[in-house]
């Protein structure tokens, strides 16, 4: 089928969604050609769903579901094991230029542990805002949830990651607004 064939609807899906989707798959497996093979193959998947996914009660959130499925089903069947957000992806600005490079390390080292061990919603949002650098607006957009819903997500899992790490809560608010927040 060609692309002219594929509905309109999907298209127009298809061009909103495949960039936030290999931004994430390329996260994981850390190769671009490996993300696009991921994506795409989330995307026939979701073309082959679409009416189901257009009945569904929230077909964002399913579109979601199937693409980030796909990416963890591809990294197991590439390195066979899951292994979520690979170091790496932790390697952070701070590090680099850190004073105690290694103190610096094992911070992000305990930190990318405890990312990993948040319930999979609040995963997704920490990922995508402070991975991904996606603000709230446009985590919702690609969760399929409300800018309510991510704002209260995060708190939550800033709590989780706050209380991993064994930071004092006094120390934080949980009312911090992003960027994208005070832009609206």
């Amino acid at each position: 089928m060609t692309e002219l064939e594929l509905p309109a609807d999907f298209r127009a899906f298809h061009e909103h969604y495949r960039r936030k989707y290999l931004a994430w798959a390329e996260l994981y497996l850390r190769n671009r050609r490996d993300a696009e093979e991921a994506v795409d193959a989330a995307f026939e998947e979701i073309y082959l769903k679409w009416d189901k996914l257009l009945r569904h009660e929230n077909p964002t959130a399913y579109a979601w579901l199937i693409a980030k499925h796909r990416t963890k089903d591809y990294e197991r069947a590439r390195r066979g094991r899951e292994s979520t957000i690979d170091c790496a992806a932790f390697e952070t600005r701070a590090v680099r230029h850190a004073v105690d490079p290694i103190g610096e390390l094992e911070v992000s080292l305990a930190l990318y542990e405890a990312i990993r061990a948040l319930p999979e919603r609040q995963h997704d949002v920490i990922v995508m805002q402070f991975c991904l650098g996606y603000g709230t607006s446009e985590t919702a957009d690609l969760l399929g949830i409300t800018p309510a819903g991510v704002r209260s997500t995060a708190r939550y899992a800033k709590h989780r990651l706050r209380e991993a790490l064994g930071l004092d809560h006094e120390d934080h608010d949980d009312n911090e607004e992003s960027a994208d927040d005070r832009a609206h």
